[in-house]
């Protein structure tokens, strides 16, 4: 699959503009904090309604759109509302009534939701959960929207820390983080194509073997943003029996 990215934007606590970024993506660190995204863009009765999670990937997806109509949108997120999730089954294991707010925001669609319903936008939406590769399959997902005639797709990637309850079961040092991209059919000749392979195996099979035996790698969203933050020729990705290529084909045809 190959694609261009039109503009991209990204947000986390601490990690506000461009050049923050690129000076995490140069020097990598844990992400920590709970300073939620403003979300200016969003009429405040629905701004409210988002949780932290929630204002992270729609501050990124209205600074990547950028006014834009129109336009369908992919959300991808490993772990979604999990904190809520917990939340109202701790409610239901002590006998109390669920809030019905809480309830529709825990949802893995709810961002992808109200960022339609703000924008009185009627184009399609999906919401995506694929594991510790849910980017890859992202990508697939909006490749095929821009296979089926879609100018333009908006895929937005985001995660937060796990409760406390799943902190054990970590594969991988979570952390609070979102970006967007706008992705479309691959330009003839730009420094900004972006190619991914699904593969059997890598040439040097021994460069992905720490990826495969987990530890405190980064969570995928960051490693694929580090890689075009970073301009990067290849991104090597392994584990749960998956192998992928990123590739950035600059000045090829494509």
């Amino acid at each position: 699959m190959r694609f261009s990215i039109a503009s991209h934007a990204a947000w986390a606590p601490g990690l506000g503009t461009a050049a923050a970024w690129l000076a995490w993506a140069d020097k990598p660190f844990v992400i920590a904090g709970n300073s939620e995204a403003a979300v200016a863009a969003m009429p405040a009765m629905l701004r409210r309604r988002a949780g932290f999670l929630g204002k992270m990937a729609l501050e990124t997806a209205y600074s990547c759109l950028d006014g834009r109509v129109d336009v369908p949108t992919v959300f991808c997120s490993r772990h979604g509302e999990c904190a809520r999730s917990v939340e109202l089954l701790a409610d239901l294991a002590e006998g109390q009534p669920l809030s019905p707010a809480s309830f529709s925001l825990s949802v893995h669609n709810a961002a992808a939701g109200l960022f339609s319903i703000a924008r009185q936008d009627q184009a399609s939406h999906a919401a995506l959960a694929a594991g510790s590769h849910g980017v890859e399959h992202a990508v697939i997902e909006a490749c095929g929207l821009l296979a089926d005639g879609a100018p333009e797709v908006l895929l937005v990637a985001y995660d937060g820390v796990l409760p406390e309850l799943f902190q054990d079961f970590e594969d991988c040092q979570e952390q609070p983080f979102a970006w967007a991209w706008l992705l479309q059919p691959a330009a003839t000749r730009s420094d900004d194509v972006i190619a991914l392979s699904w593969v059997d195996e890598f040439e040097d099979d021994a460069a992905v073997m720490a990826q495969e035996s987990g530890g405190a790698r980064q969570p995928a969203g960051l490693e694929v943003l580090a890689f075009y933050l970073r301009r990067e020729p290849e991104l090597l990705r392994a584990g749960s029996g998956q192998r992928w290529r990123w590739q950035r084909l600059a000045g090829t045809l494509c």
